[in-house]
């Protein structure tokens, strides 16, 4: 297989692992937003977050959770911020389900992606289409 990630859950790839458990593995990112970025992968490769059995999901964000109280309190961080970028559209660069949990100041200069609204009708649209797939 040919996944950075699964390479790094293999032990074929050096990586900074901040945390591990039977389903979850957690590592610092080689290129970081701000010291103490951290990936959380599930072990087995599964490409996309519709991928994941609810257990996988169940592990990574509890991973988070005890990952981000580890983060504020280690590094003395007054946040963080959790995102998951779900395939390439959405800027997914490697094809293996993760998280990025990202230590944030006061006025780090992140930001967050341009804000709309909504058009005459487009809310209901936009609504009536995904309840009708759920």
């Amino acid at each position: 297989m040919d996944c950075i990630f699964c390479k790094i859950v293999a032990g074929d790839i050096p990586a900074h692992i901040v945390y591990e458990d039977k389903n979850v593995m957690a590592f610092f990112d080689i290129l970081p937003i701000s010291h103490g970025h951290t990936i959380i992968v599930p072990k087995k490769h599964l490409a996309d977050i519709e991928d994941l059995a609810d257990e996988d999901f169940c592990a990574m964000a509890l991973a988070v959770k005890k990952l981000g109280k580890a983060v504020i309190d280690g590094l003395e961080v007054k946040g963080y911020s959790v995102f998951l970028d779900n395939k390439s559209a959405a800027n997914q660069h490697v094809p293996h389900a993760h998280f990025h949990l990202v230590p944030r100041a006061e006025g780090d200069g992140l930001e967050r992606w341009p804000q709309s609204g909504y058009g005459d009708g487009e809310a209901e649209h936009c609504l009536k289409r995904i309840k009708e797939k759920l």
